[in-house]
């Protein structure tokens, strides 16, 4: 499907604006936002569904994280060529086609559901659909921001959408877990498809510019060229893996070892409180940073995700409900502040014609291990108790997140 004309009325020219430095002045920006908001509500809604629709059909930690696992494999081996096609084909055509891509494989995931007929199996086949597809659009969003929004705007513009990230990380979790309680998993993961279909509709009222790649190479010249830029650059690389190794701790202790802890303690909707408490950390500091000014900002952002080790060590020590809505409200202002941090780092610092490419390679890095997390945290805790490991995973979390400000090129790295 061609994309639509720039010079339709109902559509934003993106050469005018990039001029404008307020986000919410820029009519697609606000298409963008309104697209990414819902389709994140959907996706927050989604793994909590997935996770009790998988436990009560089978009651194991371990299919759980075969199944998240599943998504998260394809996610990881497709991103580099997700972001070398992000930087030569138009970023509204891929992401486009990915959203409805997305709506099929978590619809049909609702039926089965539905159904009554959970199969493991075709619940995996589908969700490395969903991975895959994924893949190749994660990288074309990188582009999004500078393509709207000119430099001055830009943290302001990254908070906006970190803020409804994390206000629909606050709805999500408490919605999917009602709707769980209520009418069944299989209508959240209905929802999270529908979500995706509006987002569809809105990436289609963008009009972005095309950026094709000057590279005479080919695909597989771009995708060298990505990964010289990505290995050049050491604050890049260093954040990347450390960011790595917090997502691995993170999804095994957090996503597969916390609900299966939540099912036969606190309760599924005490379970869902937490995560949105976590969320509404990430949209307490999403707030304050769009006023914040801050010079060392990628240092200040690492310094926060250490927070995140604070509801895993709540966790591993079996603390009440209370408490871990405590500490999951400060590990989400520790991912709301590095997330940000992050992004506007590197609109700011890495060059435009390689930046999907770049951020594609950052992000195979920073996932590649959440497979192994997910997979590895049932059987680790059948071996040595959940309590133990996510005790030991706290102390790793939190000293992985510190360990980049030991790299002079991540302390000094300066916003303008």
């Amino acid at each position: 499907m061609k994309a639509l004309p720039p010079d339709d009325p109902g559509f934003a020219e993106c050469s005018s604006v990039r001029a404008d430095t307020s986000p919410w002045n820029v009519p697609a920006f606000r298409w963008y936002l309104a697209g990414s908001a819902t389709s994140w509500l959907g996706s927050a809604m989604a793994p909590v569904a997935l996770a009790f629709g998988i436990i009560a059909h089978s009651g194991s930690a371990t299919d759980l994280g075969i199944a998240l696992a599943a998504r998260s494999i394809p996610l990881v081996v497709f991103l580099v060529l997700g972001g070398a096609l992000a930087d030569r084909m138009p970023s509204g055509r891929l992401l486009w086609l990915a959203s409805l891509g997305c709506a099929f494989t978590q619809g049909a995931v609702a039926a089965l559901l539905l159904c009554g007929t959970v199969h493991l199996g075709a619940i995996v086949v589908l969700e490395l659909c969903n991975g895959a597809i994924s893949a190749f659009a994660t990288p074309a969003t990188t582009g999004i921001v500078p393509a709207l929004i000119a430099a001055p705007g830009r943290l302001r513009a990254n908070s906006l959408l970190s803020g409804s990230r994390g206000a629909t990380k606050v709805l999500g979790p408490v919605l999917a877990s009602l709707v769980v309680v209520t009418v069944g998993a299989g209508w959240a993961l209905a929802v999270d498809a529908a979500t995706f279909l509006f987002a569809a509709f809105c990436i289609r009222r963008l009009a972005l510019p095309n950026r094709i790649s000057s590279n005479t190479t080919g695909l597989w010249g771009d995708i060298r060229d990505g990964w010289k830029a990505f290995r050049s650059t050491t604050w890049v690389w260093v954040c990347t893996v450390a960011m790595c190794v917090a997502n691995c701790v993170q999804a095994g202790i957090w996503g597969v070892l916390g609900p299966t802890t939540a099912q036969d303690t606190i309760g599924i909707t005490a379970w869902g409180v937490i995560l949105g408490s976590g969320a509404v950390g990430h949209l307490v500091i999403s707030a304050v940073m769009y006023r914040l000014s801050v010079r060392r900002l990628l240092g200040f952002g690492h310094l926060c995700l250490a927070l995140g080790a604070i509801p895993l060590l709540a966790l591993g020590l079996q603390a009440n409900a209370g408490l871990l809505i405590a500490g999951s409200f400060a590990a989400g202002l520790g991912t709301g502040a590095v997330t940000i941090s992050w992004s506007t780092s590197l609109y700011s610092h890495v060059p435009e014609d390689v930046l999907s490419r770049v951020s594609a390679f950052d992000h195979v890095g920073a996932f590649i291990a959440v497979p192994l997390g997910q997979a590895v945290a049932g059987p680790l805790a059948a071996t040595a108790g959940a309590s133990t490991v996510a005790v030991f995973g706290s102390v790793v979390f939190g000293v992985t997140a510190l360990l980049p400000l030991a790299f002079p090129s991540v302390r000094r790295l300066r916003e303008e």
